[in-house]
């Protein structure tokens, strides 16, 4: 979606300027506006890069929307008769507005897009460096080897080494930028070297200039595997007669059929073959079809597709595009036919690489079959995922190890988890899996199923929690992202552990390979006062496939997790076959489109503590069942539509007298009736990408009443929130605010200090925000202050000293603070700042009379990883 509004807002841009140069009565108007509108287009048309993101659509949706509206002014002005001096007039006044409009937005938002420059291209120095020191060090490492000297375990070398490089340009870009490799789940080199699909985010087609590693590059034992194959797909990508062709890459899951497929994506000569026109797309099971096709043939043609369906011209189909050179695209996780028949286009020049653990004879002329690996390189991913390091070590049964490597049968994804499941583990452990891994009967190229039953002998290896905290993953949406925040809350609620408890096994089954932590969770997330919900996890298809496999062993009505494994446009038949017989599910998790009342029918959930809700749709009509799950505990509404949902049956709400937690995202908020009934044991409310405005714009509602025990409210990415009803600062509970992202946010209630069990408190990324209230001083209990990249905030209240018990103040990127209260010397729990160089400046005084205050000048900034789905 944020591409789409990029691309928008570019074409707009253009049309703007053309239409404007051709107005002659407002021609002083016009000018003024093209002088203001040009510098926008290096903004709205340049590749962004990033990662670990605080930036939203709404900043490109607004540049938009105000671009559309001066746009249609000039067209007017332009077609306006010469004659007519009063309707001339009136378009220059109205273009004044649009000028003045425009304006407000590059003051509010310009700045922190430049800073975004400026820190990429610091951390991408940075980080050129770093991987050249790695590399000496290798170097260094593998000439040791050479000369007999044995290493320490810390100085093994991981992965076989690459040749020395020729230049310093080919050193640094061992992975493409993350702007273009985004979310994936390893870095192409490291997932190669394991055999492992390394998927471009959902939704990216890659058709720009990136910079790329030298071809020749070697990619250690597994990655000459790769090289085979990478050798025989370009040549069917790169041969064949000037029609359309579809070729393929046929595996079975985790075989390393992406990561091939990335490779040929990266490689210089297929690059330069198709003139640098080569696209990457990823579909999945749950794929929104329209959109994809879309957005493919926006990248390939060059035309922004318009209208009131959004539907791609036939006749544009059918003559193909404006440039008629070869065109390449590449389609990750194809799992039907009909999928393919969707997105393949035919015409002359262009080829399509299908990726698939199926084959589709009657529309790919070629396929290449993944092979596994052999015994020696599969050994020797083994070992890395076992013990670190490419051999046995001394203190090992090697015949031990050999024996339990053989029995993943040469699969990459199996070597990797089932090794890592044994690291440090003693003989014994080894021995047993050895013995449960052997029980099954020979694995067969064809049989996945087999291949997870082998896997999930290293699950039951696991500890209880751990396990069943793995099993859980199964729950959300194939190829999305799963909220940090929603998994850890799920966690405390239902297998009763304890925050820290949790993340603890959260970066367990990151260590076992079990999943993927994204924007480095594992390091930023474990500080004392982050906020879990800028970072989120993935995992690997097949390891979800695991997942859903082990938890469907029992019968439908018996399991603990009742989970439709992919979008369907209703509730599976089994369901309702089963629907008279209560179900035991603990967890329910539904992934569905648009649903009306009549689409549901009733069930009995009399043990269930979680229901997540994944939908796309505008309008979403709650289950009439949430009345019977008198147990529920937390709540998740996800909507992963274009737009925001209006929900139906609000009254749902009323019987969940046992409810803690609530998320909702990419939801409408009704207005809150007077009448609303409290929910007396909700602890934890987190509204991400929601609009608000209806619902608190004049709101009588006393918030105390009706939340009398919240302790939490997250608010991020609602861009229409203006501010904060004042009842808020009724709710005396609150311990922890967290507003975020939320670009029209001018101040918060002056009533805040009434908040007395207030101890976190963040506002960050509010770039209208300009004062804090005066009562924040009044908070005694407050700890953490984090007022980041406020970017407007021009001073801090004056008895900011009466906040005794403050413990940290994050204050980076907040660039128009040029003093600080006296009273700051009077912070005397006062332990950390973090801020930019300038700022920490400002604090050298304090820091001579605060004992053990650390003043930490952030390396980092925030970015554009709102870019990525």
């Amino acid at each position: 979606m944020e591409k789409l509004f990029e691309e928008l807002a570019g074409e707009a841009v253009k049309e703007l300027l053309r239409a404007v140069r051709g107005t002659f009565f407002c021609r002083s108007t016009a000018e003024r506006l093209r002088r203001n509108v040009e510098p926008l287009l290096p903004l709205v048309q340049q590749p962004h890069h990033g990662a670990g993101g605080h930036r939203s659509t709404g900043e490109l949706a607004e540049l938009a929307a105000q671009l559309r509206e001066a746009l249609e002014l000039a067209r007017r002005a332009a077609a306006a008769p010469r004659w007519n001096v009063y309707r001339t007039a009136q378009l220059a006044r109205r273009m004044e507005a649009a000028d003045r409009a425009i304006a407000r937005w590059l003051s509010r938002h310009a700045p922190a897009h430049v800073l975004d420059g400026v820190r990429r291209l610091r951390d991408e120095a940075d980080t050129r460096i770093g991987r050249l020191e790695r590399r000496v060090e290798e170097v260094a490492a593998a000439t040791a080897a050479a000369a007999q000297t044995p290493l320490p375990p810390a100085m093994s070398v991981p992965f076989a080494l690459p040749p020395p490089p020729k230049s310093m340009a080919m050193m640094a870009m061992d992975p493409p930028p993350k702007a273009i490799a985004m979310g994936m789940e390893a870095s192409p080199p490291k997932a190669m070297a394991m055999g492992l699909e390394a998927a471009p985010a959902k939704g990216m087609a890659m058709g720009m200039e990136v910079e790329f590693p030298d071809e020749e590059e070697d990619d250690g034992v597994v990655g000459s595997g790769v090289k085979v194959g990478k050798e025989k797909v370009k040549e069917m990508v790169m041969s064949g007669g000037g029609g359309w062709e579809a070729v393929g890459i046929c595996g079975m899951g985790g075989s390393g059929k992406t990561t091939l497929a990335m490779e040929i994506f990266k490689d210089h000569k297929v690059r330069g073959y198709f003139n640098d026109r080569v696209f990457f797309e990823t579909v999945s099971q749950s794929a929104n079809l329209d959109t994809i096709k879309m957005k493919l043939w926006e990248q390939i043609s060059g035309n922004l597709v318009l209208g009131a369906y959004n539907q791609i011209p036939e006749w544009q189909l059918k003559l193909g595009p404006r440039d008629r050179g070869p065109v390449l695209v590449i389609l990750d996780d194809v799992w039907s036919l009909s999928q393919l028949e969707e997105l393949i286009f035919k015409f002359p020049g262009c080829k399509t690489l299908v990726v698939s653990r199926f084959k589709f004879p009657s529309l790919v002329t070629r396929t290449y079959e993944m092979e596994l690996l052999d015994e020696e390189a599969a050994f020797s991913v083994f070992c890395r995922a076992a013990f670190n390091q490419d051999s046995v070590p001394q203190t090992a049964d090697k015949k031990l190890v050999r024996q339990v490597a053989a029995e993943c049968r040469g699969l990459p994804l199996a070597l990797k988890v089932i090794g890592a499941s044994l690291r440090d583990q003693p003989p014994k452990i080894w021995l047993s899996a050895k013995n449960r891994l052997s029980r099954g009967e020979a694995i067969s190229d064809s049989h996945e199923t087999k291949l997870l039953e082998r896997m999930a002998a290293s699950i039951e290896c696991l500890s209880g929690k751990l396990r069943e905290c793995f099993l859980d993953l199964g729950c959300f949406p194939e190829d999305k992202k799963i909220p940090l925040d929603v998994l850890i809350n799920i966690w405390m609620e239902i297998h009763d552990l304890d925050e820290p408890d949790a993340f603890a096994i959260l970066v367990e089954l990151s260590n076992k390979n079990l999943l993927t932590l994204v924007n480095d969770a594992q390091n930023k997330a474990g500080d004392l006062y982050s906020s879990y919900h800028d970072f989120s996890v993935t995992q690997h298809d097949v390891l979800r496939d695991l997942a859903l496999h082990m938890s469907g062993r029992d019968a439908l009505n018996n399991r603990r997790r009742l989970v439709m494994p992919r979008r369907e446009e209703s509730l599976p038949k089994d369901w309702q076959r089963n629907k008279n017989i209560p179900f035991e599910a603990q967890i329910v998790s539904i992934h569905t489109g648009e649903m009306k009342e009549s689409d549901w029918f009733q069930m009995s959930f009399p043990n269930t503590e979680v229901l997540i809700l994944n939908f796309a749709s505008s309008v979403y009509y709650l289950p009439p069942f949430i009345a019977t799950m008198q147990n529920l505990k937390a709540l998740v509404l996800i909507n992963y539509g274009t737009s925001s949902a209006t929900l139906d049956n609000l009254s749902a709400f009323t019987t969940l007298n046992d409810l803690r937690s609530l998320w909702l995202e990419k939801i409408t908020l009704p207005p809150l009736p007077k009448t609303t009934i409290p929910l007396k044991n909700l602890r934890k409310i987190s509204l991400v990408l929601c609009e608000l405005t209806n619902s608190l714009r004049g709101s009588k509602v006393d918030l105390s009443m009706t939340f009398p025990r919240l302790s939490n409210l997250t608010i991020d990415h609602c861009i229409d929130l203006k501010e904060l009803p004042t009842s808020i600062c009724e709710i005396s509970s609150l311990e922890s605010i967290s507003i975020s992202n939320c670009h029209d946010l001018t101040e918060l209630p002056y009533e805040l200090g009434k908040l007395y069990c207030l101890s976190i408190l963040r506002v960050y990324a509010c770039p209208a925000l300009w004062r804090l209230p005066p009562s924040v001083c009044s908070l005694k209990r407050l700890k953490y202050l984090d007022i980041s990249q406020c970017i407007n905030l021009t001073d801090l209240p004056e008895e900011l000293g009466h906040l005794t018990s403050l413990e940290k103040i994050d204050m980076r990127e907040c660039s128009r603070l040029r003093s600080l209260p006296r009273s700051s010397s009077s912070l005397k729990s006062l332990g950390h700042v973090v801020c930019d160089e300038e700022t920490a400046l400002l604090w050298r005084e304090a820091e001579q009379v605060i004992p053990d205050l650390r003043v930490q000048v952030a390396e980092e900034c925030y970015n554009l990883d709102w870019l990525v789905d």
